[in-house]
């Protein structure tokens, strides 16, 4: 019989105790045995996923947001135990960009399917140990608005609430002075927002900012943008777009860059997100891990 764990997070935007009772039934029906288990710190998620695998599970699924999900994802590195997603966050850009369905009885139903893929993860060390992120690690602007969002407005207007930050972030976007480094090369740049990607889509499948960002070719891909105004913010941010389809490359206000270890350094500090959670300051080091995991999720 198949072994599975459910980690819910209560308060998660979109999850409830009775669609978690739901996506238990679903895997029950199947055969399965499942154990529930609810977070109520950060860090839950992670012990939570670590204790399965001891156990022998076969999946360890997450009722939650990215955050929750990489938390759990980071007891998973190494092993052969699979992670499923059960989009119930604020945004889950992981499963957009892996096209798991957002509601949760169709992705419960894709893990009982038992398609999987291997993936890359980013692995950061910090004072509390290493963190992982599957999306993207950014410094600047986009985390100050991540930063800056409140739980219950998340809970209240899912992706809308980051909206309502960064309206309120917009006009006081500037740039400062980054330094990078990518694989070992650096460069000194003005820019407002650095991310590092190992997805292409920051709002799946709408805005996609990088068409070689994939999660599973072994790199990173870096995006830098400049902008001391919200005009230059939509415009830098259009432009990214715009170079997806017709590939029209840098500008003095865009730069690309791609490796497999990347270093953000700012003067003065800058905050730093993993996957949408707020995570200290500069600098950071991001060091590709190719194939990290094995996640349910379509073929690509």
């Amino acid at each position: 019989m198949a072994k599975a764990l459910l980690i819910a997070n209560p308060v998660a935007a979109r999850t409830s105790p009775e669609v978690t009772e739901t996506v238990r039934r679903i895997f029950r029906a199947a055969g399965w045995q499942i154990d529930v288990r609810e977070t109520a710190a950060a860090t839950d998620s992670r012990r939570f996923a670590d204790e399965a695998v001891r156990s022998g599970v076969d999946v360890v699924a997450v009722f939650g947001g990215d955050g929750t999900t990489m938390q759990a994802a980071a007891a998973l590195v190494g092993t052969d135990v699979a992670l499923g997603l059960v989009p119930g966050g604020t945004g889950n850009i992981l499963a957009g960009n892996l096209r798991v369905p957002t509601g949760p009885v169709q992705a419960a139903e894709l893990i009982l399917a038992g398609r999987s893929r291997r993936i890359d993860l980013g692995r950061i060390e910090r004072e509390s140990g290493p963190q992982y992120f599957a999306v993207a690690c950014g410094a600047g602007a986009d985390a100050r608005i991540m930063g800056g969002t409140p739980v219950d407005s998340k809970r209240r207007f899912g992706i809308g609430g980051y909206f309502n930050t960064l309206f309120r972030v917009l006009p006081e976007v500037r740039s400062t002075r980054f330094t990078l480094t990518v694989d070992g090369e650096r460069m000194a740049i003005q820019a407002a927002v650095v991310l590092i990607l190992n997805c292409g889509e920051l709002i799946p499948p709408l805005v996609r900012v990088r068409r070689e960002a994939v999660p599973d070719d072994g790199f990173f891909d870096l995006i830098a943008l400049a902008a001391d105004t919200p005009w230059e913010v939509v415009r830098g941010v259009w432009r990214a777009i715009q170079n997806v389809v017709v590939g029209t490359g840098e500008t003095r206000y865009l730069w690309y860059a791609r490796g497999q270890a990347i270093t953000i350094d700012a003067d003065p500090p800058e905050p730093v997100q993993f996957d949408g959670d707020p995570d200290g300051e500069t600098p950071v080091t991001a060091v590709i891990q190719p194939g990290a995991i094995r996640i349910m999720a379509p073929e690509r």
